[in-house]
């Protein structure tokens, strides 16, 4: 259906919206470093690394705000490490990233195979040898060292 006045316009430009998460605190505009969160039952706020996505009950505090803040009388605060650098890669990283390419280039090599004839009595697929188990699309591994 189209509508008579054309195409829906927004009333906020694109270019106004950042893909940078902002602090928290009214009328602050810079970068947001840091999560807050407060454990009600425990009276503890927690004050930790940026989380990866914004939740509607947490706060995210720029540097200078996360440096001052302080919890209510009674309260106690839990400040846990912030990364200050950009995260690196670890051997466990790269390991699983040399895992999934060789997983994607595994399709290939099956339809290769099932083409010639093999796979018979399973649908014309291959078992995995390291899939213990199938549900839908996901699977359990075997663990390498088993």
């Amino acid at each position: 259906m189209e509508s008579r006045r054309g195409p829906l316009k927004s009333a906020v430009p694109s270019n106004v919206v950042s893909p940078v998460r902002r602090c928290s605190r009214t009328a602050c505009g810079r970068p947001a470093v840091a999560t807050l969160t407060y454990v009600y039952a425990d009276s503890t706020a927690v004050l930790g690394p940026l989380a990866t996505y914004a939740e509607p009950h947490c706060y995210d505090l720029c540097a200078e705000h996360s440096d001052r803040l302080t919890a209510p009388r009674g309260w106690d605060v839990v400040r846990l490490a912030v990364d200050s650098g950009p995260a690196r890669p670890t051997g466990d990283d790269l390991e699983a990233l040399a895992n999934a390419v060789r997983e994607a280039a595994r399709p290939q090599e099956r339809a290769a195979g099932a083409a010639g004839g093999g796979g018979v009595g399973m649908g014309g697929r291959e078992a995995d040898p390291m899939e213990v188990a199938r549900r839908g699309h996901l699977r359990v591994l075997r663990s390498p060292e088993s």
